[in-house]
């Protein structure tokens, strides 16, 4: 039996509002796993029903969430062995996440500092005076 580290059922986040369907979650917590370093390439990811029974959620949702990840190209299936992680899926995961990260965070606060009159150089600086103050 394969056994897995992420606690707890998936939450209820939100992006912009909108609630995060479980079988989301249940894709994000794998993925997750694989960026930092739990599941590895050629790894067993747990079954269906363990999912299922350790998040207590429905064995349909977890499956939703493991084909995503397959039809994503991050998991593969082996034929009555069950689900494996994908050779490359971390650093696709990393490149995706990276491109997300932009979208997310990266252009949202150039525009606004373009509304408010800094230009990327004075951002980079903020950026930089902001993780010398942290460390």
């Amino acid at each position: 039996m394969v056994s897995y580290s992420s606690n707890g059922p998936p939450g209820f986040p939100q992006v912009n509002g909108v609630e995060i369907p479980l079988f989301q979650q249940v894709a994000r917590r794998i993925s997750d796993d694989i960026v930092a370093g739990i599941l590895v390439e050629d790894a067993q990811v747990p079954s269906t029903t363990e999912f299922a029974i350790h998040w207590s959620i429905n064995p349909a949702t977890a499956l939703k969430g493991i084909t995503q990840l397959v039809d994503d190209g991050i998991l593969y299936k082996q034929r009555g062995i069950g689900m494996f992680v994908a050779e490359g899926a971390r650093e696709r995961l990393l490149a995706q996440r990276r491109t997300e990260f932009a979208d997310r965070f990266v252009h949202p606060l150039l525009a606004e500092a373009g509304r408010i009159g800094l230009t990327p150089t004075e951002v980079a600086h903020l950026i930089l005076k902001e993780n010398r103050h942290d460390q």
